[in-house]
């Protein structure tokens, strides 16, 4: 039975998160529960489009955690995992569950480290068996691995909002890579992970390029660009999907022009995880101030009719 991998959430499809669900050997692997919405955009607050988003796919999340065997925590926003106050997405996603987390003890931010104990006090009673995951390696069956990255910066090296770490599930010749908040592997550690685990498939979290000349500098987006462009030459992944923090920028493809030009000469399909489920691109963040003016019209129930009709669990 091949892998399966399935996007749940990701700022193309409206929301901002990273979570995904693998599906190999009939293990269910919940990858990043959270979602969350930015609470200021353009200046405006979240449009209504975006609160029905944001009400659908919890309720996915949480449908879909129930069902899981595995739950994995790479870092500490409320992207990537439950608000601490929301009760009822714990009780529904960690109950019996095992947690690999990522270590919060060595954060070199009080903010995750204060995140970090909060998410463990708050599942400490709920999960079945709770590991602190960073530069783990084990065995689920004789034909499964799991593995998770030392804790790599998130974004550029030295970085104020702290580190994360990745998840690789390797079955035979088929392997799988999840790359949160790495922004473009900015981080060299990062990209020498990506490189040596050599995935057949890889979600990669890209550059924040709405924050470029105001919180992070053209040098440090060309220096990632050179990451990835790493990435799409060196590792045999025919399929990657480039999301999350680049999709907040409407104009995100132009400015990756040529990494969607490298892909296509090297045979491989970079793409949104909506476009890789089949959808159009739902960028309610981006499209706000238009969605405000009424200029962009969405019908967020159908999408996501559509969209989830696609997960076969």
């Amino acid at each position: 039975m091949p892998m399966k991998i399935y996007p749940l959430a990701f700022d193309s499809m409206g929301v901002r998160s990273q979570a995904t669900l693998v599906i190999v050997n009939g293990y269910k692997i919940l990858i990043d529960p959270g979602v969350a919405l930015a609470p200021k955009r353009y200046g405006l607050p979240p449009t209504e489009p975006e609160l029905k988003a944001l009400d659908i796919v919890r309720k996915k999340i949480m449908e879909i955690g129930e069902k899981a065997d595995i739950v994995i925590v790479t870092h500490y926003h409320y992207d990537h995992h439950p608000y601490p106050d929301d009760l009822e997405m714990y009780e529904r996603i960690f109950k019996d569950k095992i947690v690999y987390m990522k270590s919060y003890e060595d954060e070199v931010t009080d903010s995750a480290k204060k995140r970090g104990k909060k998410f463990y006090e708050n599942i400490k009673e709920l999960a079945k068996e709770i590991i602190i995951a960073d530069g783990k390696k084990v065995k689920l069956d004789k034909n499964i691995v799991l593995e998770f990255s030392p804790a790599v910066w998130h974004g550029p090296v030295g970085s104020k909002v702290g580190r994360v770490i990745m998840v690789y599930i390797k079955k035979g010749r088929s392997s799988f890579l999840h790359g949160s908040d790495v922004q473009n592997l900015a981080d060299p550690d990062a990209l020498k992970w990506v490189l040596e685990k050599n995935p057949s498939f890889i979600i990669v979290d890209g550059y924040p390029t709405i924050l470029m000349g105001w919180r992070v500098s053209k040098k440090s987006f060309d220096e990632s660009m050179n990451n990835l462009k790493q990435l799409i030459e060196k590792t045999k992944a025919k399929t990657i999907i480039l999301d999350h923090h680049i999709v907040r920028d409407k104009n995100f493809k132009e400015k990756m022009k040529e990494l969607y030009e490298l892909a296509e000469k090297h045979g491989k399909k970079l793409l949104t995880a909506a476009e890789y489920m089949g959808m159009d691109n739902l960028l309610l963040e981006a499209w706000r101030k238009d969605i405000k003016n009424g200029k962009i019209k969405v019908n967020v129930e159908e999408y996501y009719k559509k969209l989830y009709s696609k997960i076969k669990i």
